[in-house]
């Protein structure tokens, strides 16, 4: 099972100023989304997150260095938040250090159990993706949602406007190694392009998660819907009521600290993992 995640936190996210200064501090029922993305991905077993960052990036380092619970985070800086994300996937690379990850998009509001089945699924080498074959869901913006084309679980076709697609790009993968060579095969790919790229070479491969609910929080209508969702559904999330349900125990800190030694030095108790070269 994949114990790394990578969460991609750079975008501008225009459409949702109004609501906070930029979409990772975006509030969801009280709680800023990377917050949601962060504790999702401990609750799923996640022992490491790679935070990547461009605009709003000191309000985020600062966000993160306050938490106190969720897994270890390294945060990473994107080159260029302008260009498109398959840049910032690349800037994960380093860190990632030649191990698998669940990469997954900060502005997506998922159940904790969609992070861990796609861990346990694994990349095969190139990357899995996990889809949404309900073509009708009432939250999916179709103007906005990358669509995918499959044929035998595999990827076809990805991206967004894509004509005739059979199922929805739920934002979460596993990646490996074959990803990160796919997207330096052009300048300023998308992470659409790599996977596509890889699916030429039958190492894109899909996971039907149709019964796990998601949501894109990119604009304020989807941010309604995601706050009642929130509020129907929290116990999904793991909030019962109980205080720090989302806490690294400590042995679990102390066991990764000692991998990561000479490699990584950490700030505060579940706060920030900073490069140390």
């Amino acid at each position: 099972m994949i114990r790394t995640g990578i969460l991609l936190a750079a975008g501008f996210g225009s459409r949702l100023r109004a609501a906070a200064p930029c979409k990772p501090l975006c509030p969801v029922g009280g709680r800023a989304l990377i917050d949601h993305a962060l504790d999702g991905m401990g609750l799923a077993g996640m022992e490491r997150v790679i935070v990547v960052v461009g605009h709003e990036a000191d309000a985020i380092r600062r966000h993160i260095s306050g938490r106190r619970r969720g897994p270890l985070v390294e945060v990473v800086p994107t080159p260029d938040p302008t260009l498109p994300n398959g840049v910032s996937v690349l800037a994960a690379e380093r860190a990632l250090a030649g191990q698998d990850g669940v990469l997954a998009m900060c502005d997506h509001l998922v159940v904790p159990e969609l992070y861990a089945r796609i861990a346990r699924r694994g990349a095969g080498g190139g990357a899995c993706l996990a889809v949404d074959r309900r073509l009708d869901h009432p939250w999916i913006d179709k103007d906005d949602v990358t669509c995918v084309r499959t044929r035998e679980g595999m990827i076809a076709d990805i991206g967004k406007g894509l004509t005739d697609p059979d199922c929805y790009d739920m934002g979460v993968f596993a990646i490996a190694e074959g990803l990160f060579d796919a997207l330096r095969t052009q300048s300023a790919p998308s992470l659409s392009d790599g996977m596509r790229q890889l699916g030429r070479v039958g190492l894109a491969s899909t996971l039907d998660c149709s019964d796990l609910d998601w949501i894109d929080v990119d604009d304020p209508i989807a941010l309604n819907k995601a706050e009642t969702w929130w509020k129907s559904a929290r116990h999904e999330f793991g909030e019962t009521g109980g205080a720090n349900e989302t806490d690294v125990p400590a042995k679990k800190c102390d066991r990764f600290r000692k991998k990561s030694e000479g490699r990584c030095q950490k700030d505060g108790t579940h706060g920030e993992l900073r490069s140390a070269g």
